[in-house]
């Protein structure tokens, strides 16, 4: 048996990159897959279709998760569409603009945190309440970043936006342990895409020498542990940051 066979997963910003990774892989493993998109919903659908191509089953739900209502809808759809279940939801949507702290203003500061950390929380808040009530209860993963413990130049707010998702991960599995409901996180270190190495051929070369395990990252590398952390493999495992970084981490910094 599939690992996720009869699960009902949502997967925020799934059109492309690090979504697309961890959609295709939970549809592999036999999950039926809400693919939600805010504006990309070409490449969504295009996600949808791998799916439904490889026999899986699919749906593309549209929303801002910068809203707190539009995650509530979100949520709801996709439980809906489950016929009143969902069993697990990957937080991967989120933003990663480059600029310097000093000069950054309040408004540039807040957009990423909504993007990142404000849709977490509601999202998640409207999940768990799905969760809760459910035999099973279910999984939640949030995608932080090994940047939430080693900043990197000009990603001041993304960075503190990611740790502040890994302490929520953690908060809520505290609160939410009691109804079933797992949340734990995943953070990824540098993940290949088309055209990073012509775009940024210093960072890469960078990332290859200190690397251990000596290339870049693959979405389906991300999509690995969250399938990991949704499935009954990680019955017990709760309040965890699952690091995927090819052992960067492990380099000492002196």
């Amino acid at each position: 048996m599939s690992l996720l066979e009869g699960q009902i997963a949502l997967v925020t910003g799934a059109g492309g990159g690090i979504g697309r990774g961890i959609a295709l892989r939970f549809a592999e493993e036999g999950a039926a897959v809400a693919v939600h998109c805010r504006t990309a919903v070409q490449a969504a659908e295009e996600v949808a279709a791998r799916i439904r191509d490889s026999g899986g089953r699919t749906v593309v739900l549209q929303a801002d998760l910068t809203d707190a209502d539009a995650c509530a809808r979100l949520v709801g759809e996709a439980a809906e569409w489950g016929g009143g279940r969902l069993t697990a939801l990957v937080n991967n949507a989120g933003v990663q603009p480059v600029q310097a702290l000093p000069g950054m203003t309040a408004a540039e500061w807040r957009a990423v945190v909504d993007a990142n950390l404000s849709g977490v929380f509601a999202c998640t808040q409207a999940a768990a309440e799905v969760m809760r009530g459910q035999d099973g209860g279910g999984s939640v993963t949030h995608i932080a970043s090994i940047e939430a413990r080693q900043p990197a130049p000009l990603h001041a707010h993304y960075s503190a936006s990611k740790a502040a998702v890994v302490m929520h991960a953690r908060a809520a599995a505290l609160e939410y342990g009691p109804y079933g409901v797992r949340v734990n996180t995943v953070s990824p270190g540098l993940i290949d895409r088309a055209g990073l190495a012509e775009s940024w051929p210093e960072g890469v070369r960078r990332w290859l020498d200190a690397a251990p395990a000596g290339r870049l990252g693959r979405p389906e590398d991300v999509g690995d542990a969250c399938v990991f952390l949704a499935s009954r493999l990680a019955s017990w495992v709760t309040g965890h940051d699952l690091v995927v970084d090819g052992g960067v981490s492990a380099r000492p910094t002196w």
